[in-house]
């Protein structure tokens, strides 16, 4: 694929994302917004009667120690809208990348749906499958002095899963002529299913990362507003990108095929597409 082909989708994806991310902070501020502060009310009702237990020079220092920067209003909004919105142009754009590199090469699927099933692994590999093992647990909640070993956990389930998805998709390919193409990625996905649940069966679990205490339907609330924000920004960005995409490589054989119907007339417009 040409550079400038390249660079155009690069470009479409980062828009793709952005519109995808605007769609998933509506989502995300008007489901997960309220669990999110209902959380925090019950893990500051917690803590409370510590507070209440110590002296006034106690409680004055954890006032000061835990004076936001920034304020709750601000972190709901327009700092929901930042994250979510460079989480977006960041993953739209790798993602586009990926999209580049499989166009007719993981099957013979056009555009919109090269874009799709792009998007769809995107989603398995990187949030549902680490989801499964470690799902999302609220702010202020779970120890302080383990959100270091939790993040690499997560972030090392996360690697795992792209690695091993991509591992399935050679396989399947390379096992694709002597078993046929639906034999080939049924056993491909089988063997990446089989090693994620061993994985995870290896793998520490979070045990500290939700106190018991926790009321377990607003936990429910929370990490079905986090899948739900992850399932419709990545399938607004499939959805999205692949009419983007398409119409970008349509622009660019057109003029191709142009040119080949009229050489005459056409020969600047064919020289400059070559």
């Amino acid at each position: 694929m040409h550079a400038s082909t390249v660079r155009n989708l690069l470009v479409r994806g980062m828009v793709a994302g952005v519109l995808a991310g605007l769609l998933a902070f509506t989502l995300a501020y008007f489901a997960g917004e309220p669990s999110v502060r209902d959380s925090i009310a019950q893990e500051e009702a917690r803590s409370a009667p510590a507070h209440q237990h110590g002296g006034a020079g106690d409680s004055a220092a954890a006032e000061e120690e835990e004076e936001e920067l920034v304020s709750r209003p601000v972190q709901s909004t327009f700092g929901l809208a930042t994250g979510v919105l460079v989480y977006g142009v960041a993953l739209g754009g790798i993602a586009s990348l990926v999209f580049a590199v499989s166009l007719g090469r993981i099957g013979r699927f056009g555009p919109r749906a090269t874009a799709a099933l792009v998007a769809g692994a995107a989603f398995t590999t990187v949030y549902l499958v680490p989801f499964l093992k470690y799902p999302a647990a609220p702010p202020a909640v779970g120890s302080p002095d383990t959100i270091g070993k939790r993040t690499t956990l997560f972030f090392l389930m996360i690697l795992l899963s792209v690695l091993l998805a991509v591992a399935a998709v050679i396989a399947g390919r390379r096992l694709a002529p002597r078993l046929g193409n639906w034999n080939a990625s049924l056993v491909a996905g089988g063997g990446y299913v089989a090693v994620v649940a061993l994985a995870c069966l290896v793998l520490p679990a979070n045990t500290d990362a939700v106190p018991a205490s926790f009321p377990a339907a607003l936990l429910w609330e929370f990490r079905l507003a986090s899948l739900g924000v992850q399932a419709l920004l990545w399938t607004a960005f499939g959805l999205i990108f692949g009419v983007l995409a398409e119409k970008a490589l349509r622009a660019r054989t057109d003029p191709a095929s142009a040119s080949a119907s009229a050489p005459a007339a056409m020969g600047a417009v064919g020289e400059v597409s070559r």
